[in-house]
Parts: structure tokens; sequence; C-alpha cells
């Protein structure tokens, strides 16, 4: 009982200070600014714009139909995990709003750097939610479709968002000017980037494809040199006809000269493809956090 309240408490708090940096993000540069955002809080962005209406109140109610799509859909024990982020956002957006000295850190003068603003609130809007999302939260609205599709599909979560953002700030444009606008969408696309780092970047890695006649010689000195796990596929060259082997191996992106080096001291004339990896699972990398 006691190791699964620490292990619920580990996930909580990340979630926490996520949502905190989000709307930290929100209060102290995207407001100021008049800067837009994507998915419910958008909405509530707008809407605080043209009503006045708090944020904090207006995400939480517009959340409540999606709670019950994604509880139907993600499961119990990831909605327990999203309403909580989503809690967690409105009381922290409500707490920015009674105390506005917590966010008056920039002062929005006249000469201000514009893009340093929009700089400033993409990294953080996009650390928040990355730092949500890596530990199975989410902040409700279109995280929540990001997430089922992300499952579903296979689609970055950054991808998926970036895209819903732009629709919903294309519609913002009869109530903000142009140039907050096209602020907004780097904005955006900083946030998105921002999030499958805060997601991936801590597991970056490349995967080697390595066409040589040494694969065994090869194999062994990886498993051996670099403690990486390997994998050797027959192959034949389709014009000459000649069999070879295809040695197909998984490191951290710190490790790719190293592996290239090892490779070519073996084997000089080995036809090596490098792709990028957006995720790895298993011995040696992260284990599997659904």
């Amino acid at each position: 009982m006691y190791n699964k309240t620490v292990e619920i408490f580990k996930q909580l708090l990340p979630i926490t200070i996520g949502a905190a940096l989000y709307a930290f993000g929100l209060q102290c540069f995207v407001i100021p600014y008049q800067l837009m955002e994507g998915g419910v809080t958008g909405i509530a962005v707008l809407l605080n714009y043209i009503f006045s209406f708090p944020m904090s109140i207006t995400t939480l109610i517009i959340n409540i139909p999606l709670f019950l799509l994604g509880w139907k859909i993600l499961g119990r024990k990831k909605m327990v995990f999203t309403i909580y982020g989503s809690v967690a956002l409105s009381a922290f957006l409500a707490l920015f709003e009674k105390n506005k000295q917590l966010t008056s850190i920039i002062s929005f003068e006249n000469g201000y750097d514009s893009m340093l603003i929009v700089l400033y609130a993409g990294v953080t809007l996009g650390a928040g939610l990355g730092i949500v999302f890596r530990f199975g939260g989410t902040t409700g609205g279109i995280d929540i479709i990001a997430r089922i599709l992300s499952r579903w599909r296979g689609y970055s979560m950054g991808q998926i968002i970036l895209v819903a953002d732009t629709i919903i700030i294309g519609v913002s444009i009869f109530y903000i000017s142009l140039d907050k606008i096209l602020y907004t969408l780097v904005m955006v696309f900083i946030a998105s980037k921002m999030i499958d780092f805060m997601q991936n970047g801590g597991y970056s890695a490349k995967a080697f494809s390595i066409i040589t006649d040494q694969g065994e010689h090869i194999a062994n000195k990886i498993t051996a040199e670099m403690d990486r796990g390997v994998t050797i596929m027959p192959a034949k060259g389709a014009y000459s006809g000649t069999t070879k082997k295809v040695v197909y191996c998984v490191v951290q992106r710190s490790e790719t000269h190293r592996l290239k080096q090892l490779v070519r001291s073996i084997d000089p004339s080995a036809f090596i493809v490098i792709h990028e990896v957006q995720e790895v699972l298993g011995e040696g990398f992260k284990e599997d956090e659904d």
C-alpha cells in the first residue's frame, strides 16, 4: 500500500509542476501580450479577451464533456490523472489571476522584444504540457483527443496539437489582430517542438542498419564494447545477387560517432544507414509507461 502511494505521488507531483508551468506561461506571457492559444485553453483565452471571463472557470466547464469521452476511451486510470491535471491547471490559473505579482517578472513596456516574448511563451507552455504528458496526464481539452490519436494512430502528440491549435487560432482572427495571430503561430510551433522534446528528448536515439560481409564480427564487437543489443538479418543484393548480413542496432545519440568508428574499423566498405528514432522502449532505454 505504501509503495503504491509513493508511485502515485511520484506521478502526481510532475503533473502538478507541469500544470503550474503551463498556467504561468499563460498568465505571464500569453495574456499580457494578447497572444492566443489553441484547444479549450484557446477558447478560454478568447472569452477572457472578449467578455473578461476567468480562464480558471471557463477551462473547467468546457472540459467536462471531454472528460466523459476520455473516461470511455482512455480508461479510468488515465482519466483520473487527466482530471487531476485539469483541476490543477484551473487551480493555478485562479492563483495567478488573484495574485498578479506572481507573473509580473517581465515589464511589458514599449520597446520589448516581441519575438523574445513569443519564445518564452512557447518554451514555457510546451515544457509544462510536455511534463504533464510524459507522466500520463493531460490538462484536458484537445490534449485528451491528442492522447487518443497518439495511441490509436501513432501520431506525435505535438503534431496533433499543432494542427488543432492552428485551426482554432485561425478562427480567432476575427477578434485578434493579424500580427498577434502570426506571433501566436510561431509560439504554438515552438511549444509543439518543446512538447516532443520533453517527452522523448531524454531518450533520443539513432537506429543503425549496417549492410556488411562482417556481420557476425561487427555484432560481437557492438555487444562486447558498447553493451548494446544487436539483430542480424540475412540480405541479398538485388542487382549483384551477393549474400550479405544486415546488422540492426539502436544506440543513444551520444554513441553515434563511436558506433560509426567501430563499424569502419572492421569493414570500411560497410553500407551504413542511420535512422532518426523518436522513442525507444526496452532494456537500456526506457520502460513502457502505459
